[in-house]
């Protein structure tokens, strides 16, 4: 029900916001001013709000199924009609009925609440009010659709969603539990009078008022972002949609997040965050461009200060990442304090919230008009997120200043709660939460664990393996740009190929204390659906030659997205295993998930070639071979992976687990950077996996330079692959061995591979110099992946010979928890630090040939690093005396017995 409840909000609010795209036409073929566009583009939203209250008492008293199916059987209607207005008071009477689709929030609330207990319905609704992603829907598909066939066929288009849904929605769903209920009883509903009774209490109009600001203004600059963008930039309709998602998208799936963090942490927390960073944001995005002049001591000082399109994407991505916190933890409270009246309640707020979606884009075209500067849109709601805060501080400081003690304490999440009736506490829920996880106990391995935590981990390995896709996907892209009419310089190409590494890196950073704060299966779930922003971003952008660079920057960087999972994804997994069975269960994780590199070189030059998405995946570029023109879909290496990213992260939520005695704070875990071995070990890894993620997104573009006469993209794939099935296939000898005692041998090979590379770029005017040069990477890349295995097995090894020394006094089981907390941390760590690779080794290859006209000062460089590295390992570990000297040579007695490890 939550499901398909979500996916027909979703739609609904694609149609609502249909405007934001064809209104831009219209306009143009109207002559309207900016007031009259905002007037068109806020009248949908007038009848979506002004219907909510209507609709949710209709859900409270007839059922949320039957309600949602004829609200989107009517606004498809209304849709379909829009395409016969011809006159601006045709379309503002179309605009209204159109509108219906808006008020489809208050039936889902009412209809979705019913399912589920209070304490899981912060999270429940925040992932149907994630259906808010309809509008980032609507910028990415509409302007393509608009472009080939006009106006009419988006809205033809969306009207016919719209009866699919309803008719999918009906026949796949039931009655609520309360509605059949009152039907086995025969209860007659209530009068509509008496739903609308809590409206009365003032809390609610306080809500309202909240809400006006997270969720209307999210509404309004949804709809005045991409005429914003093209006005502002000058960027065209499809550039404009594309970074004005970047908006809407993180705006409406991290609500689910919202949910999450409300129920966890309180809904007034969430909302201080939320009111704080939109007072910050909002200031930063109203200061309009300016000429400055400074009387120096030399002479006048003249500087000018302007936003570019860089940091206005960014700025709006964070305000959107709050709001869409500040939209979860509004409705958090409503089903929890107003049971029987959530789609009266919701409906209203929902109403006040989607009146803000109305008033803010007239308001938005009137101060264009009257006072010239664009960015007058951004000082006006800095206003009203900063009245929304202060007012907020106040009355919860009045309502501190008269309570003391235990009183105090009892205070509710917000001021406007005190005075309702009190929620019963509720015993801890189970769902998808391991209690009890005992992997160290054989008998229960046996009987549970096992199964448990093979799941988790073949639900993570597609996720991971979609990650290091995305991730990777520039290093076969930027090699084919040249092909179809960009004209960037080799430094800028290699700085594509870098940014990933570079972003990628830092998220992991952060990334790898996630799971253990607010758990694996939520972090995975949030961060496989982050990845579709970048896939869909680089499917549109390099489908127009003109896209500006500073975009390929952007969605470069925003690559990094699949970087920073894998920190915490291999920080989750490794709670799951007992420790004879971590270097395994990683192994595996991190090698099949390194496939990703591989399936991205592999696939994609194929994908490119055939228009697999037909009309939808637009017009292919002609290109250049040897037998004559070609068309080639270079957006296909982004729109590929989306179906599977979708697949994935429903996936990792509805089947992985959190670990509840896998919970620590940050402070908990930042124990680790008071480690030593901590920081050796990020040495140590980026010896072997930073060199495996550098060398695959800068061998493609490093071939094709040093031997142009050989296609080696066609090749490229098999490096990733095989460090990735060495890393996945090698994992056993390194528990079985120990794996100081392995990566000492891989970085002999390592520093092989860089001389025999050294040795045929030399020769290589020669024939067969390239197969020469290509193995040697290929020795590299299966060095990488056997040290990948076995520095990760390395770690947890470390931490629990570490323990015995730093907590003499506690027991084994708490020595094993603690080693397993800062095993899982560090390894998240050591993952980040490593990933830098990923800008390092291609931006070396570029520097050295910028600056010498060759790339043997980066090789030499790196072969003086595995020579330290060798160094490092057999002095601190794997030297008699050294710290796993003693446990890997006591693992390589046959007679020893596995459980004894």
């Amino acid at each position: 029900m939550l499901g398909m409840s979500t996916v027909a909000f979703t739609v609904c609010f694609a149609v609502w916001t249909i405007f934001s795209i064809i209104g831009i036409r219209i306009r143009q073929d109207l002559g309207l001013t900016d007031t009259q566009f905002g007037l068109l583009v806020g009248t949908p939203i007038l009848t979506g709000s002004l219907i909510r209250v209507a609709l949710g008492v209709w859900a409270d008293l007839y059922g949320g199924r039957l309600v949602l199916t004829l609200t989107m059987l009517a606004a498809a209607l209304a849709t379909y009609l829009l395409t016969f207005a011809g006159t601006y008071p045709q379309f503002l009477l179309a605009a209204l009925g159109v509108g219906i689709a808006g008020g489809s929030f208050s039936v889902g609330v009412a209809y979705v609440s019913r399912w589920y207990p209070p304490r899981k319905q912060g999270l429940a609704l925040g992932i149907f009010g994630a259906g808010n992603v309809g509008s980032a829907v609507t910028k990415f598909l509409a302007p393509f659709v608009l472009v080939a066939s006009g106006w009419q066929m988006v809205a033809q288009l969306w009207a016919a969603a719209l009866v699919v849904m309803a008719v999918v929605f009906y026949a796949t769903t039931r009655d609520d539990p309360v509605l059949v209920e009152r039907r086995r009883l025969g209860i007659r509903p209530a009068s509509a009078w008496l739903e609308l009774e809590p409206l009365k209490n003032i809390q609610v109009w306080r809500f309202s008022l909240y809400y006006f600001f997270v969720f209307g203004a999210f509404v309004a600059l949804a709809l005045w972002l991409p005429q914003y963008l093209v006005k502002v930039y000058g960027l065209n309709i499809q550039a404009a949609g594309m970074i004005a998602a970047f908006f809407s998208v993180p705006a409406s799936i991290f609500r689910a997040y919202g949910g999450h963090l409300s129920d966890v942490y309180g809904a007034r927390r969430v909302m201080y965050w939320t009111l704080l960073v939109s007072v910050a944001a909002t200031f930063v995005l109203s200061y309009p461009p300016t000429d400055y002049v400074v009387r120096g001591a030399n002479g006048p000082i003249a500087f000018h200060m302007e936003m570019g399109v860089a940091g206005f994407t960014v700025a709006v991505f964070v305000l959107g990442f709050f709001m869409a916190l500040g939209k979860a933890a509004v409705y958090k409270h409503i089903p929890v304090y107003y049971p029987n009246n959530v789609g009266s309640v919701g409906g209203l707020v929902g109403m006040i919230g989607g009146l803000g979606g109305f008033v803010l884009p007239l308001l938005f075209g009137v101060l264009a008009d009257l006072t010239g500067l664009w960015t007058s849109c951004f000082m006006l709601l800095f206003v009203i997120a900063a009245v929304a805060l202060v007012w907020m501080h106040i009355a919860i400081r009045q309502m501190e200043k008269e309570a003391s003690g235990p009183a105090l304490a009892a205070l509710p999440p917000l001021p406007e709660m005190q005075g309702m009736p009190d929620v019963e506490a509720a015993a801890v829920a189970k769902g998808g939460v391991l209690a009890d996880w005992r992997p160290e106990d054989a008998t229960f391995w046996d009987r549970t664990g096992r199964a448990i935590a093979r799941r988790n981990l073949w639900l993570s390995i597609p996720a991971l393996l979609l990650s290091f896709a995305v991730w990777q996907v520039w290093s076969v892209v930027v090699a084919k740009l040249p092909l179809v009419g960009y004209r960037f310089t080799t430094d800028q190409l290699f700085w594509l190929a870098a940014l990933p590494g570079i972003s990628g890196a830092t998220l992991r950073i952060f990334y790898s204390f996630m799971v253990p704060i607010f758990g694996g299966r939520l972090w995975t779930t949030l961060t496989t659906w982050s990845l579709i922003i970048p896939a869909l971003g680089i499917g549109y952008a390099v489908q127009n030659p003109d896209t500006p660079y500073v975009v390929f920057l952007i969605l470069a960087l925003l690559c990094g997205f699949g970087g920073g999972n894998f920190a915490s994804s291999m920080a989750n997994i490794s709670f799951f295993f007992p420790k004879r069975e971590k270097g395994n269960a990683l192994a595996l994780n991190a090698g099949l998930g390194n496939l990703g590199v591989s399936v991205v070189q592999f696939v994609v030059p194929l994908v490119v070639t055939a228009g697999i998405f037909g009309a939808l995946g637009g017009d292919p570029a002609a290109v250049k071979t040897p037998s004559g023109p070609a068309p080639l879909w270079l957006q296909n290496a982004g729109f590929f992976f989306v179906p599977f990213i979708a697949l994935s992260a429903f996936a990792s939520w509805f089947g992985m687990n959190d670990i509840a005695d896998a919970k620590a704070s940050f402070r908990e875990q930042a124990v680790i950077f008071q480690r030593r071995h901590n920081w050796i070990m990020c040495w140590l890894y980026t010896g072997t996996f930073g060199s495996f993620i550098g060398y695959s997104a800068g061998f493609p573009l490093l071939a094709a330079m040093l031997f142009p006469e050989v296609n080696a993209l066609q090749y490229a794939f098999l490096g990733p692959l095989v460090g990735a099935l060495s890393r996945s296939g090698t994992g056993w000898i390194a528990d079985r061995y120990g794996g100081a005692r392995v990566t000492l041998g891989v970085f002999v090979l390592m520093m092989a591979g860089v001389a025999g590379i050294l040795w045929f770029i030399g020769l290589k005017d020669q024939p067969g110099a390239f197969w020469g040069f290509f193995g040697s990477f290929l020795l590299l890349f299966f060095a990488t992946g056997v040290g990948n295995a076995s520095t990760f097995q390395m770690i947890p090894a470390i931490s629990a010979k570490e323990m015995e020394r730093l907590m003499p006094q506690a027991d084994p089981e708490t020595r094993r928890r603690q080693a397993e907390k800062e095993a899982a941390a560090i390894t998240g760590f050591t993952s980040a630090i490593a990933a830098f690779g990923a800008f390092f080794i291609p931006k070396s290859f570029g520097s050295s040939i910028a600056l010498t006209g060759s790339v043997e000062t980066a090789l030499w460089a790196f072969l003086a690093f595995y020579v330290s590295c060798l160094a490092i390992t057999w002095i601190v570990y794997a030297r008699k005396g050294g710290l796993l000297h003693d446990v890997e040579h006591g693992r390589g007695l046959p007679a020893r017995p596995a459980h004894a490890e």
